[in-house]
């Protein structure tokens, strides 16, 4: 069988990826992305029980799947999902002195993410996880003008 086509392309895939989520945070480097997009993920995954955060890392693209189960404590139990606010507070808290998150990160992180996978896919497996879990990568609300 040959290598998956995801797989073959996965760094340059992640590099777009990091682009995309780069230009719509407004962020300057890859290793301020880099946090930001790390410090999500992880925010998001201490709100799931193990088999719920396996499904779900199941529709990401193979790096960020990689970032997504990489230094996981699976003795800590899930956390409660909390306020917008509260959960991007704990996002920026992932190397305070080095971490650029705005306050928009979820909603950034959010957005280059479903341009980063299969829509259908991440709704489905969204809808079968904790209440809270679809609204944490739901679309960012609009700004009133």
């Amino acid at each position: 069988m040959p290598i998956p086509m995801a797989i073959q392309h996965a760094s340059e895939d992640f590099e777009r990826f990091l682009a995309d989520a780069r230009d719509t945070a407004g962020l300057a480097t890859r290793n301020q992305t880099y946090t930001m997009v790390e410090g999500v993920l992880r925010t998001f995954r201490a709100r799931l029980s193990p088999a719920d955060a396996i499904r779900f890392a199941q529709v990401l693209p193979p790096v960020l799947r990689a970032i997504f189960v990489s230094d996981w404590d699976l003795s800590r139990p899930p956390l409660p999902f909390a306020d917008r606010a509260s959960l991007t507070h704990e996002a920026q808290g992932l190397r305070p002195h080095h971490n650029f998150a705005p306050e928009t990160c979820i909603g950034d992180v959010a957005a280059a993410l479903r341009r980063a996978t299969d829509p259908a896919a991440l709704s489905a497996v969204l809808d079968t996880l904790p209440p809270g879990a679809a609204a944490f990568w739901g679309a960012p609300p609009e700004d009133p003008l």
